[in-house]
C-alpha cells in the first residue's frame, strides 16, 4: 500500500493479510507434510539484520530497514516520537543503513548483493552499487572519505568512493570467516569488522576410519591411536576414568573427539587430557595435520584506512554479532556468544552451552582486552532458575551503542526482547535489570538531545521509543510489514530465550544461528541413554548394494553415544524427514524434548506451539547461490580460491599437496556426478544415486523395478513424516546415516589441513572431520582421475543450490527421484538503477535486457521502482514485453519503461522471486487495489502555519503546537485535535502535524 504505511498503527493491519499469505505458503499435515506453493507471494530467507536503524546527523530523521518489505522507512523525530514521512523501495532484504550526511542514506541489501544510495529529499534510489556476496554493513571513514562495505560470504570489505560512484571498488581481504558488523574509530581513520563465525579454537579429531572398517582414509583415526592420551580408548572417558553420566547398555561405537586450544596453546579435551602432540606437535600427522597446525581465532578485523593493512584481535568469542566504538575512549566493544562445545554429552551442558559476552579491546594494543559475561546473575551451577531470574538475562545480542560520554552502553537482545545497560567494563548499570521492548530488537539509535533511544524490533515490525532518563519504553510505533502470520507466530520458538530456556540466555538459534549454522560440532550423546532400533526408515531405498543385507557394513541401531555432529541448517528441512544427521528423529515434534533436556526449560512446547514452529520453518528458503551464473546455469570456468590439491595425483605429474586447484567446470562436474559409466563411488554407484537432485539429499522413494527403472514414492507416516533414504556407511563412524543435502556446502570452508593456518576447525561429513570438499572427493573410494576432475566436482558442490539441473537422459535406476528444493534462482535480487537510457553504459542496458529475458522464462519475476513524473511508482513485468504499472489498466512496453528514467526520476530494476512481483512491484498489501490507486488517508488536517502568522512550518509553529498540546493554545492557533478526529492531543495528532509540517498529507 503506497501511502497507508505513513500511519504507524496500520502496520498491524498486515496481520490479516498475513493469514492469507500464510495459507498460500504451505499446506499439509501436522508434521512433515508441508508442500510449498510453487510461486509464493512472500519468500523468507530469514536474513539477519546488522545495523538496521540510524539517525541522520542533524537529528531530524530516523532511517529504518524494513527487511521484510524491501524498503527504507523514513521517520521524522522532531517530537522525540517517530512519525512516518516516507518509504523508499530498495533491494531485497535490506539489513543495514547509514546516513551519509543529512540528505543521503546508503542501504545494504543482503540478498540483492547491492547498496542502494537513497536521496532523502527525493525519497528515491539514485544509484545502485553492486557488491560481493552477502553484503552486511557499511560505514564511512578515512581521508578522503570512503565507504567500507562488509561482504560476509566473500570474506572481503569493499571500498567505494562516494564522490565517484562510477569507479570500481577496491577489495580488502579479511583472513577470517564472515565479516559483518562494522564500526569506525573516533578519528575516522580506522574501520573495525566483527567476524561473525570466528570459531572458538575448537576442532575435531577423527575417530572412525580404518580402525572401524570404514571406507575413508581421511581423517586418520587418531582418537583410537595408541599415541593419544588415552592409549587408544575410544570413546575416551569424560570424567576421570569413567563417564558422566555413567554409561549403561551396549558398547558405544568409536567416534571423533572435539578438542579446544587453551590460553597456553595446548589442545585439551573436556577431561583435561592433552592432545597437542597429535594436533599441532611432533605427531600431528597422526591426525592428518602438518606440524604447527593452528586456529588463530580472529574475531575483530582492524583496517587502516590510510594503508589498507589489516590486523586482528583474537580469542574473544565464537559468534561476534555486533561491534560498537566508545566515542570517548576509542575502546572497541564486541558483543556475541561463546559456545562450550568441547564439553561432551547433553546432560552436562543442559541450559549452559552458550555464554552471552561483551569483549572490550584496546585499539592501541589489540592484546589488551577483556571479556565479560553480560549475564552476571547467572552462575551456571544449574540448568534452571526461577522465571524472574531468567527475565534478567539478555540473549542473542545484536546491537551495542555507547552514549557520547562513553559511560553507558546499550545492548539489544534479539532473543530476549530487551535492552540492557552496561558500564565501560561491561557490568550491568541500568536502573532495572532490563528495558523491555518489542519482539526481536536488532538495532539501537541514541537521541541524547531529546533523551530518547529508538530500538528497532525486527520481528514485531515496530520501533520502541525509550526514555533514556527513565530507562523504560514510553511508546511503540509500528510500520507496515508483509510478513505472513505463520512466520510471525512461529518465529519465537526458534529465537525466544526467555520463553524457551531455563536460564533465559539460550534458544534453538544459539546454535542454529539465524536458522543456519554456528560452524561447530557438538557431542550431544548421553551415556545413560537407550539404544533405539531402526524402524520405519527407508534403508537403502531397495537399491542393490545399499539396501539391508547387501552392504559391507550392516545397518545398526542408533547408539545414544553418537559422537560429535555438526550443527545443521534449518533451511528447507520440513518435508525432508527423518531429521538430523542419522535420521533418528521421525519429525520435528521429536525435538520437543530438547527444550527441557538441552535448553533447561520447565517443559516443552505444546502441540499447537510445535505446529507453529513447524509452519514457520516450512517458510525458510535457501538463498541464491553466489557461484551460479546469472541465468542460473552452472559455471564452466570457476576460480577456486582457498581450495588446494591433496597430492593424490602428484606421482602421476599432478599437483603437489597444498597447491591451488585449477579453475573448475561445474557442468563437467555434474556430468561426472551423474555418470552411470564412470560410477565414481567405488565403481558401484553414481554420486547421484544417493545424493539425488536437486537437493543432494536422498530419495523419498524405493526402487520397485530395476528393469524399468521404476521408483515408487513412500506414503507419508501417520504424522505426515517423509522417508528420505538412509545408508549404512558414512565412511567414518556411523552405520546408519541419513543422506545429507548439499546446498550449503559453499559455506563449509576454512578448514584445510594442507595449510598450517585455518579459519575453521570443522569441515564436511557429519562431524566435520573431513577438512575440505577436495579432500572428500579425493578419498580413494571415489574414482576421480585428476586434479582437474577434482576441481570440476568441487565447483559443482560449491554451486549446488539453485536447482535447474535438468532431467536425466536417459532415465536410469542410478538416478532416483529427489525431493523438491526450496532454493532460489541465482538471478534473484540482481538490480540496477537506470538514470537515463540515453546515456546508460551498454553493459547496463544489456543487463536490463537479460533481466527481461530471464523473467520471460517464467523462472523469476521482475519489477521496476522509482519516480515517474515526480511521484513514486512501481511496475511489474507480466511477459511478452509488457509491464503492468501500479495503476489499474495501465500497461507499458519495455521501451516505454526505459524511457521513463531521467535524472531526478531514476528507475531501479530488480529481479525477484517468481510470484512476489505483484506484491513487491505494484500491490504492496495484496488487497487487489494497486498502490497508485490506493485512496490516501487524509483527514481534514489543520494548517502547518499553526500560529497563523503567515509563515508556514517554522520553529514558532512547532512551539505553538506543543504549547497547545499542553493545554495553552494561543488565541489564533489551531486546535490540538490537529487531525479533527474528535480526540484531542493524541499521538495521532502529533503524527499528523509533523507529516503536514514535512509537506506530506495527513
Amino acid at each position: 500500500m503506497a501511502r497507508r504505511s505513513e500511519i504507524a498503527f496500520l502496520g498491524f493491519v498486515a496481520v490479516g493479510a498475513g493469514v492469507i499469505a500464510s495459507a498460500l505458503l504451505a499446506t499439509g499435515d501436522d508434521t512433515g507434510g508441508y508442500v510449498p506453493r510453487v510461486n509464493p507471494t512472500f519468500v523468507n530467507w530469514e536474513t539477519p539484520q546488522v545495523h538496521p536503524i540510524e539517525m541522520t546527523p542533524d537529528g531530524q530523521r530516523l532511517l529504518v530497514c524494513n527487511t521484510a518489505d524491501n524498503r527504507l522507512e523514513v521517520f521524522q523525530i522532531i517530537s522525540g516520537r517517530p512519525v512516518a514521512i516516507g518509504s523508499v523501495p530498495v533491494g531485497l532484504d535490506p539489513v543495514s543503513v547509514r546516513a551519509h550526511g543529512n540528505g543521503e542514506a546508503w542501504v545494504v541489501n543482503n540478498i540483492s548483493d547491492s547498496v542502494s544510495v537513497v536521496d532523502l529529499a527525493a525519497m528515491n534510489v539514485v544509484r545502485t552499487l553492486d557488491t560481493e556476496d552477502e553484503p552486511c554493513d557499511v560505514v564511512f571513514a578515512g581521508l578522503p572519505q570512503r565507504a567500507y562495505v562488509s561482504c560476509s560470504q566473500a570474506d572481503v570489505v569493499q571500498v567505494f568512493n562516494p564522490a565517484d560512484l562510477t569507479a570500481a571498488p577496491t577489495a580488502i581481504v579479511i583472513d577470517a570467516q564472515r565479516p559483518r558488523s562494522l564500526g569506525v574509530s573516533p578519528d575516522g581513520m580506522t574501520v573495525y569488522a566483527a567476524i561473525f563465525e570466528s570459531g572458538n579454537r575448537s576442532t575435531i579429531l577423527g575417530g572412525g576410519g580404518a580402525a572401524t572398517g570404514m571406507v575413508l582414509s581421511f581423517p586418520p583415526n587418531v582418537v583410537s591411536d595408541a599415541l593419544g592420551p588415552y592409549a587408544g580408548i575410544n570413546p575416551p572417558p569424560n570424567s576421570g576414568a569413567g563417564f558422566m553420566p555413567p554409561r549403561v547398555g551396549a558398547l558405544p561405537p568409536a567416534v571423533g573427539m572435539i578438542v579446544k586450544k587453551n590460553a597456553a596453546g595446548q589442545w585439551m579435551d573436556d577431561n583435561n587430557h592433552d592432545w597437542t602432540s597429535v594436533v599441532s606437535g611432533a605427531n600431528a600427522s597422526r591426525s592428518g595435520r602438518p606440524v604447527g597446525w593452528d586456529l588463530p581465532d580472529r574475531d575483530l578485523a582492524v583496517i587502516s584506512t590510510s594503508s589498507g593493512a589489516v590486523t586482528y584481535a583474537t580469542t574473544l568469542m565464537n559468534i561476534c554479532m555486533a561491534v560498537g566504538v566508545n566515542p570517548a575512549t576509542g575502546a572497541v566493544t564486541v558483543v556475541g556468544t561463546d559456545a562450550t562445545n568441547e564439553v561432551r554429552f547433553e546432560p552436562n551442558i543442559n541450559g549452559r552451552f552458550v555464554r552471552v559476552e561483551m569483549a572490550t579491546v584496546n585499539p592501541a594494543n589489540l592484546g589488551d582486552k577483556s571479556v565479560v559475561d553480560i549475564n552476571p546473575h547467572l552462575t551456571y551451577a544449574a540448568a534452571n532458575v526461577a522465571q524472574s531470574e531468567r527475565d534478567k538475562s539478555v540473549g542473542d545480542p545484536r546491537a551495542v551503542v555507547w552514549n557520547a560520554a562513553g559511560t553507558r552502553g546499550y545492548i539489544a537482545g534479539m532473543g530476549s526482547n530487551n535492552v540492557v545497560v552496561v558500564n565501560e567494563g561491561g557490568a550491568r548499570a541500568g536502573l532495572a535489570p532490563t528495558i523491555e521492548v518489542g519482539e526481536g530488537p536488532t538495532g539501537i539509535a541514541l537521541d541524547e538531545a531529546r533523551g530518547r533511544m529508538y530500538v528497532l524490533n525486527r520481528f514485531g515490525a515496530s520501533i520502541s521509543v525509550v526514555s533514556l532518563g527513565g530507562e523504560a519504553e514510553i511508546s511503540r510505533v509500528a510500520f507496515f510489514d508483509p510478513t505472513p502470520l505463520a512466520i510471525r507466530v512461529g518465529r519465537k520458538h526458534l529465537y525466544d530465550t526467555h520463553k524457551n530456556s531455563g536460564l533465559g540466555q539460550v534458544s534453538c538459534a544459539s546454535c542454529h544461528v539465524d536458522a543456519r549454522m554456528d560452524r561447530l560440532a557438538w557431542d550431544l550423546g548421553d551415556p545413560s541413554g537407550a539404544v533405539v532400533p531402526l524402524t520405519d526408515r527407508n534403508l537403502g531405498f531397495n537399491f542393490p548394494g545399499i539396501e539391508p543385507n547387501t552392504t559391507s557394513t550392516p545397518y545398526t541401531a542408533y547408539h545414544p553415544m553418537k559422537g560429535p555432529m555438526l550443527t545443521q541448517t534449518f533451511q528447507d528441512i520440513i518435508g525432508k524427514e527423518p531429521l538430523h544427521w542419522r535420521g533418528d528423529r521421525f519429525g520435528l515434534e521429536e525435538f520437543n524434548g530438547a527444550y527441557v533436556s538441552l535448553q533447561g526449560d520447565d517443559a516443552g512446547l505444546t502441540n499447537a506451539e510445535m505446529q507453529q514452529f513447524e509452519e514457520f520453518l516450512a517458510t525458510i528458503y535457501v538463498p541464491p547461490n553466489p557461484n551460479r551464473n546469472f541465468d542460473n546455469t552452472l559455471p564452466t570456468n570457476m576460480p577456486l580460491p582457498g581450495h588446494f590439491a591433496t597430492g593424490r595425483f602428484a606421482v602421476q605429474g599432478g599437483l603437489a599437496a597444498g597447491m591451488p586447484l585449477p579453475n573448475g567446470n561445474a557442468q563437467n562436474g555434474l556430468a561426472l556426478y551423474r555418470s552411470v559409466t564412470r560410477r565414481l563411488d567405488g565403481g558401484a554407484f553414481a554420486c547421484v544415486t544417493c545424493h539425488t537432485l536437486p537437493t543432494g539429499g536422498g530419495t523419498d522413494s524405493r526402487l520397485v523395478n530395476s528393469q524399468t527403472n521404476t521408483y515408487q514414492a513412500i506414503t507419508p507416516g501417520t504424522m505426515g513424516q517423509r522417508h528420505i533414504a538412509l545408508v549404512s556407511v558414512d565412511g567414518s563412524t556411523q552405520t546408519a546415516i541419513k543422506i545429507p543435502q548439499l546446498r550449503n556446502e559453499y559455506r563449509k570452508t576454512g578448514f584445510n589441513t594442507t595449510k598450517t593456518s585455518n579459519n575453521a576447525g570443522f569441515g564436511v561429513l557429519h562431524d566435520g572431520s573431513v577438512d575440505s570438499l577436495e579432500r572428500f572427493v579425493n578419498e580413494p573410494v571415489f574414482n576421480v582421475a585428476s586434479d582437474q576432475e577434482t576441481a570440476d566436482l568441487v565447483a559443482l558442490l560449491l554451486s549446488f543450490g539453485g536447482s535447474d539441473f535438468g532431467a536425466p537422459v536417459p532415465a536410469t535406476a542410478f538416478e532416483p527421484p529427489g525431493p523438491p528444493s526450496l532454493d532460489t534462482h541465482a538471478a534473484v535480487g540482481v538490480q540496477t538503477t537506470l538514470v537515463s537510457a540515453a546515456v546508460a553504459p551498454p553493459a547496463q542496458l544489456a543487463l536490463i535486457t537479460s533481466m527481461i529475458a530471464q523473467a520471460g522464462t517464467g523462472k523469476v519475476g521482475l519489477v521496476a521502482k522509482g519516480r515517474i513524473a515526480g511521484a513514486p511508482r512501481g511496475l511489474a513485468y507480466v511477459g511478452a514485453g509488457v509491464w503492468q504499472t501500479d495503476h489499474n489498466g495501465q500497461t507499458m512496453s519495455s521501451a516505454q519503461v526505459q524511457a521513463l528514467a531521467t535524472a531526478g526520476n531514476e528507475l531501479t530494476y530488480t529481479v525477484v522471486f517468481k510470484g512476489t512481483e505483484v506484491r513487491i512491484g505494484i500491490d504492496r498489501d495484496l488487497d487487489g487495489t494497486l498502490d497508485f490507486d490506493e485512496a490516501p488517508i487524509a483527514p481534514p488536517c489543520g494548517s502547518a502555519d499553526f500560529d497563523g502568522d503567515g509563515d508556514t512550518g517554522t520553529d514558532q509553529d512547532i512551539e505553538a503546537f506543543f504549547r497547545c498540546l499542553a493545554g495553552n493554545c494561543c488565541a489564533i492557533c489551531g486546535t490540538a485535535d490537529f487531525d479533527l478526529d474528535g480526540d484531542t492531543g493524541t499521538d495521532q495528532d502529533i503524527e499528523a502535524f509533523f507529516r503536514v509540517l514535512a509537506g506530506g498529507s495527513c
